[in-house]
């Protein structure tokens, strides 16, 4: 199921008693803060001129396998993944959409794009924490080497290109339907997860 966020719950069990005048008894019960989770993709497709041949804004889909580990890292002691990696999603091969069961071992819907010059997916370099946000201030650039069909992206983490190690994060389709890339053309990524209280 694609969602565009994912939300958390707390529940903080308490009661308020107080005795009106008359002799009532009025109570107020659980105190609750959720909080939702969701992030945004910016691709930009340059043209090797330089000229933008096309964009799309994309809505976070997170996996359930990540949605474990966000519980894991907070709650259970799990070490931390301190590195997360872009990859492409290209159209060969292609047979359903991203779905939140898939993993970086096991996606059969899909296939990874590689048709890019860098020797590895490249690594969303985020920034700190601010206004309840986190984004990458420099976007993770693909040198594009061959006419390929794009369909989308996903963040994972583990660098290896074509590789089915790590966490899969997310993996989404663009908006505008699949997208056509050139050798020489450069997709530029940028990533915003946003932080706030349901």
């Amino acid at each position: 199921m694609v969602r565009n966020a994912i939300g958390f719950k707390e529940t903080a069990g308490c009661k308020v008693v107080r005795r009106m005048p008359d002799g009532s008894i009025m109570s107020r019960e659980n105190a609750r803060d959720d909080l939702l989770l969701g992030g945004v993709f910016e691709v930009v497709c340059h043209r090797a001129d330089g000229s933008v041949r096309w964009r799309q804004t994309i809505r976070n889909m997170v996996t359930n396998a990540a949605l474990n580990d966000i519980l894991d890292v907070y709650f259970h002691a799990t070490s931390q993944k301190t590195t997360w990696y872009v990859g492409l999603i290209h159209s060969t091969n292609y047979g359903a959409g991203p779905a939140a069961g898939d993993t970086m071992s096991s996606h059969a819907g899909w296939e990874e794009g590689t048709e890019y010059s860098e020797s590895v997916r490249q690594e969303w370099q985020e920034g700190a924490a601010s206004s309840q946000q986190i984004t990458n201030a420099t976007s993770a650039d693909f040198s594009i080497n061959a006419t390929a069909t794009m369909k989308g992206l996903f963040l994972c983490s583990d660098s290896t290109k074509g590789g089915t190690s790590g966490t899969l994060w997310t993996s989404v389709l663009f908006s505008g339907g699949d997208q056509s890339v050139g050798n020489g053309d450069v997709l530029k990524v940028t990533y915003t997860v946003t932080a706030a209280r349901a």
